[in-house]
């Protein structure tokens, strides 16, 4: 007998950007028939953490920062899943920073998406990596992923989004999925998903949104094109909407997994070999 958990009803306050990020990922997967059974969802800490409770999946709720090399290690364990990492601007950015540098570089097959509102909503409004110069009482330059992501040469797939934008962000998630399904490696979506209680920024960033989709002549193609594009953008003080920047690249596991090395969850556990060497770690202990 197996039981099946029911998705919980999302506790974040009305009008919060991360219920667009949910029904962005649900459509997604739907769209794209990935079964329940197939999806694993790695979750962080903050408002955003909870994404996994509501809708179906294996889901697993990592330590603060640890989504992208928990992921990663799932996806390496079975690369039959469809492995999606989910956090916000402080889990991913601050004490994840480090994480998602390593993770741009290595380019695991896995989809993390950020929700960024440009603070930490779950402890009462405090100013993330994200938040802009002057929000409460910060006094430095707000951190952008974006060109972050397009400074390491790792990186695959760099895109952004909108919860008021719900048609691109559907899009987008489509794309990033299909970017991993393709065995082309990390996709990485960031979603603009205000706060309404501590940063409402639905006005603001209502209009400095900026569709690099909709322009003529943008190549996503280009890496150093992109990246002088974000920095012109990020001069005129607009957001980049759309997909940044697609390239081409093996996969993580597409490299590390091979015809020697079978992945760990796809073995036959009982096997004379495996047992054989489970046996020897586990006598490793006693010495």
């Amino acid at each position: 007998m197996t039981t099946t958990f029911t998705p919980a009803r999302p506790i974040w306050c009305a009008g919060c950007g991360d219920f667009g990020v949910l029904q962005a990922l649900v459509n997604a997967l739907e769209e794209l028939g990935v079964p329940p059974h197939e999806r694993m969802v790695i979750a962080g800490i903050g408002c955003s953490g909870s994404l996994q409770n509501n809708l179906s999946c294996y889901g697993y709720h990592a330590l603060h920062g640890r989504v992208l090399p928990t992921a990663t290690g799932a996806k390496l364990a079975n690369p039959e899943l469809t492995v999606i990492g989910v956090g916000g601007d402080g889990d991913g950015y601050a004490i994840g920073g480090g994480h998602l540098m390593h993770a741009f570089k290595r380019n695991p097959g896995v989809t993390y998406i950020v929700m960024n509102n440009g603070t930490y909503g779950l402890t009462k409004g405090q100013p993330s990596p994200t938040a802009p110069f002057g929000y409460g009482d910060n006094i430095e330059e707000d951190l952008d992923p974006i060109m972050l992501g397009l400074s390491i040469p790792g990186s695959t797939f760099l895109a952004r989004g909108y919860s008021g934008a719900p048609a691109q962000l559907l899009a987008l998630t489509k794309a990033a999925l299909e970017h991993t399904a393709a065995g082309r490696g990390m996709s990485y979506l960031e979603v603009l998903s205000p706060c309404v209680t501590y940063n409402d920024t639905y006005r603001d960033w209502r209009t400095a949104v900026y569709d690099v989709d909709a322009e003529d002549g943008y190549d996503a193609g280009n890496r150093a094109q992109a990246f002088v594009r974000m920095s012109e953008l990020r001069e005129q003080g607009r957001l980049p909407l759309g997909l940044i920047y697609r390239g081409e690249r093996p996969a993580l596991e597409e490299v590390a997994l091979n015809q020697a090395f079978e992945a760990p969850a796809l073995q036959d556990v009982a096997a004379p070999a495996v047992l054989a060497g489970y046996r020897e770690a586990m006598h490793s202990f006693m010495r």
